[in-house]
């Protein structure tokens, strides 16, 4: 069994920064590729940022430049940062982590709200 658990969501005011964190625990032999997603009111649910075990990263358009994803293999863990916040970025985001363990799988985050306001 695999567990992700994020922190570091909030709300910031517009222009802000917050960094999050999402750690993977439990049977965890390696992690592939680690990604951040995030889901707005009445919209579908879509990439912000990935990272593969190599280091190699995508991003989403609307966040490039300000969002900077990274991972940490010793502890499992990915990270985002977000700078210079803006209110679309308001959102539920969630980690993403295929994981092998007993098998290989996809697990998700249970999401961390972003509200960017004033």
């Amino acid at each position: 069994q695999v567990q992700l658990v994020e922190s570091g969501g909030g709300l910031v005011q517009p222009g802000g920064s917050l960094r999050l964190s999402c750690a993977a625990s439990g049977r965890v032999i390696r992690i592939y590729t680690m990604g951040w997603y995030r889901q707005a009111p009445g919209k579908q649910r879509e990439l912000v940022a990935s990272i593969t075990n190599g280091g190699s990263t995508d991003y989403a358009d609307s966040v490039k430049g300000r969002f900077t994803i990274s991972r940490d293999n010793t502890k499992n863990t990915v990270y985002l940062q977000m700078n210079s916040l803006k209110p679309e970025d308001t959102a539920v985001y969630y980690c993403k982590m295929v994981v092998v363990g007993r098998v290989v799988d996809n697990y998700w985050g249970q999401g961390t709200q972003v509200t960017v306001s004033s």
